[in-house]
């Protein structure tokens, strides 16, 4: 039976304690524990300490509330390495996606399978919205400059490989530039097409240890519609069930799910929804 750490990560880039920094809490709520103890020695960390957020854009990184973003990542960095060290398996619950800087460098990993359906490498002065989700991955490659005091490991671009993006067409009309033709990269009606087989070859090449990031907007909006971001296309849960067999199999040394917006379930069907997945999933840890 493995043994697994559940890491809480609270963070919500947009400055705020509502939205998805509630996604850890609401998932507890859910009943996620009992669902992952049917088939894992499960052991609760708890969620990390975060400051107070600020929702202000900082002139000078131009992210919004950089010393948070950077207490996210050490906190996240901290959680993963101790987890490591009870020689648990980490299960990290964001927030959005910035706590997977912290989970790469708590966990020494060298390599990313990144499931999400966006690429979220926006350098920060282009984007539009400030939060450091939609750059995480901009940073961990040096395409930009980290804000000061934040933990961030880096990545060269053969030590990445993105399944499910699909907002190409918005950073054309951003004038942003693609990873698309720089890193592994497969979009999401191509990742339809055999979800199982397309994972195995993306993680072929990846060095070794490596982290699997599922950023759950990689599914559609009419799959998971409490995500803040929704998008036209996407995967359905039958093809992200193959894909995370898949992944799970190729024995990743950890696994952040972020994304979720509980203030956009008020029925709670996405939670329970998430819960029954990850339950099934986490079987495969054996």
């Amino acid at each position: 039976m493995v043994r697994l750490a559940l890491i809480g990560v609270p963070s919500n880039s947009s400055g705020r304690t509502d939205g998805v920094a509630r996604a850890p809490s609401a998932l507890r709520a859910a009943n996620l524990l009992s669902a992952l103890a049917q088939s894992c020695d499960v052991e609760d960390f708890g969620d990390v300490p975060l400051p107070e957020p600020d929702p202000t854009r900082d002139p000078i990184t131009e992210l919004i509330d950089p010393g948070g973003f950077a207490a996210t990542v050490d906190a996240s960095r901290a959680a993963v390495s101790r987890a490591r060290s009870a020689n648990r398996f980490p299960l990290v619950l964001g927030g959005d996606c910035p706590v997977l800087l912290g989970c790469l460098a708590g966990s020494g990993s060298r390599g990313v399978l990144f499931v999400d359906g966006h690429e979220d490498a926006y350098p920060p002065h282009l984007s539009q919205t400030g939060k450091a989700a939609d750059s995480e991955l901009a940073l961990a490659l040096g395409l930009a400059p980290g804000p000061k005091g934040a933990s961030i490991p880096m990545l060269g671009h053969r030590d990445v490989a993105i399944l499910g993006a699909r907002d190409g067409h918005l950073l054309r009309e951003q004038e942003v530039g693609s990873l698309r033709g720089t890193v592994a990269f497969v979009d999401d009606s191509e990742l339809r097409v055999d979800p199982e087989m397309i994972a195995a070859r993306a993680l072929a090449p990846l060095p070794r240890p490596w982290w699997l990031h599922l950023d759950l907007d990689v599914l559609s909006t009419e799959a998971l519609p409490s995500v803040d971001y929704p998008q036209a296309g996407g995967i359905g849960w039958l093809d992200l069930l193959s894909l995370t067999r898949e992944a799970l199999a190729k024995r990743p040394i950890g696994w952040d799910i972020t994304i979720y917006d509980p203030d956009l379930d008020r029925a709670e069907t996405d939670a329970r929804r998430i819960v029954r997945f990850l339950g099934e999933t986490a079987a495969l840890l054996q």
